[in-house]
């Protein structure tokens, strides 16, 4: 009856001073209750459901206890799984700055952050973790992803190449493993993985491995269809999108190639591939405004990178930025002294800008290049991209 009056009472009410006095009742059973007691009322609301109930009940109890560890700690892991991702993460943090030690706390933080695309501070996470606790399942994998995700290929390969006879059965190592070794060429191993993969039939994950595979080999247009397929199983695989992108882009079908790095950066704002291969496909297209920004995010992503170099000189060559166009070229042939395209390019530029000598001088290095290609007998580059990575 008491319920009922209360409700009838607040109809009554304007909608703000209804929310308000609702707030207001539920504050007061918290107040001036045992911590511990508090504690056991948020324990029971976490695990029964009511996620928003024990937020508060967590948040009374740290009124009273600031640094008590464990209600921190679940505190995080509620705003976790309302994907409130930077509450959850300072509270973790807090968590940290008591109890420094606590693996399991770290290992949610990292958690926190591969779930928000903070990449790189989700890999700090994993590596502390794994100092304490070196076997730890979870840490491994999702720090072989974050390498992964990076282009650190030889890294994931360091990092998996031990557990191989522990976790060689494992579905998600055996296609983070053989992605990394087939991205270092290292094929009769990655054959291995695959065939694990399909060893119990067939998987998302072994298509993608036979992709990676046939990209390696030059085969791009084996690839398309096993890229195809892992999309088809599982569209959600970090990364899937991109490398079925990349597939098709090598197939010269550039236009079906950029709806599927969009796709991926749906998914995943800062994967890099799909950043920078948007970038250069936009500025072919002469959408150079939209390009710059893409090329701008990979260049966040990966400082100095010669194939964003690349990327960023040809759109600000495309919009006469000619002073930036040679900086961004600059650097690529400093990190990249024997891509002979971008030597061409620096030329050009420095020709239009009426750096004759400068022009002459990248002239000079071009042919230089050329006759020693022509002495082993390799093919020279042409412009059909940024230099391999």
């Amino acid at each position: 009856m008491r319920l009922h009056r209360a409700l009838l009472l607040l109809r009554r009410l304007p909608v703000s001073t209804a929310l308000l006095a609702l707030a207001t009742a539920a504050a007061a059973q918290t107040t001036g209750k045992d911590p511990d007691e508090l504690f056991a009322k948020a324990v029971v609301l976490h695990q029964s459901g009511d996620t928003l109930g024990a937020i508060q009940y967590y948040e009374a109890v740290l009124d009273k206890q600031p640094q008590r560890v464990e209600a921190l700690s679940n505190l995080g892991a509620a705003f976790m799984k309302l994907g409130r991702l930077a509450e959850a993460i300072a509270q973790y943090q807090k968590a940290l700055a008591v109890r420094p030690d606590l693996a399991s706390v770290r290992l949610n933080l990292g958690l926190a952050y591969y779930k928000a695309e903070r990449i790189d501070e989700a890999a700090v996470e994993f590596e502390a973790v794994l100092k304490s606790e070196p076997k730890q399942k979870a840490a491994t994998l999702l720090l072989a992803d974050c390498r992964l995700r990076g282009g650190a290929n030889q890294q994931v390969v360091e990092l998996l190449g031990p557990l191989e006879s522990e976790l060689g059965d494992d579905r998600l190592f055996a296609y983070l493993f053989g992605t990394a070794l087939l991205e270092t060429n290292q094929i009769e191993r990655g054959q291995r993985m695959i065939d694990r993969l399909f060893r119990s039939g067939e998987s998302a994950e072994g298509h993608v491995l036979l992709a990676v595979q046939y990209l390696r080999q030059g085969q791009a247009i084996k690839a398309v269809p096993e890229a195809e397929k892992a999309v088809a199983m599982n569209a959600a695989l970090p990364g899937v999108h991109a490398l079925y992108a990349r597939a098709l882009r090598q197939n010269h079908d550039n236009a079906a190639s950029a709806v599927e790095y969009r796709k991926e950066l749906e998914r995943n704002p800062n994967d890099f591939e799909s950043n920078l291969w948007l970038g250069i496909l936009r500025t072919e297209a002469s959408q150079l405004d939209e390009a710059l920004e893409y090329l701008k995010r990979a260049d966040r992503l990966r400082p100095k990178d010669p194939a964003v170099a690349y990327g960023l000189g040809r759109v600000h060559m495309a919009a006469g930025r000619l002073e930036e166009a040679r900086a961004s070229f600059e650097s690529l042939v400093e990190s990249a002294p024997s891509y002979q395209q971008g030597h061409v390019l620096l030329a050009t530029v420095y020709y239009r800008l009426n750096l004759r000598e400068k022009g002459d001088a990248q002239r000079a290095i071009v042919e230089k290049l050329r006759a020693e290609e022509k002495e082993k007998g390799a093919q020279a580059e042409g412009d059909s991209g940024p230099p391999s990575r």
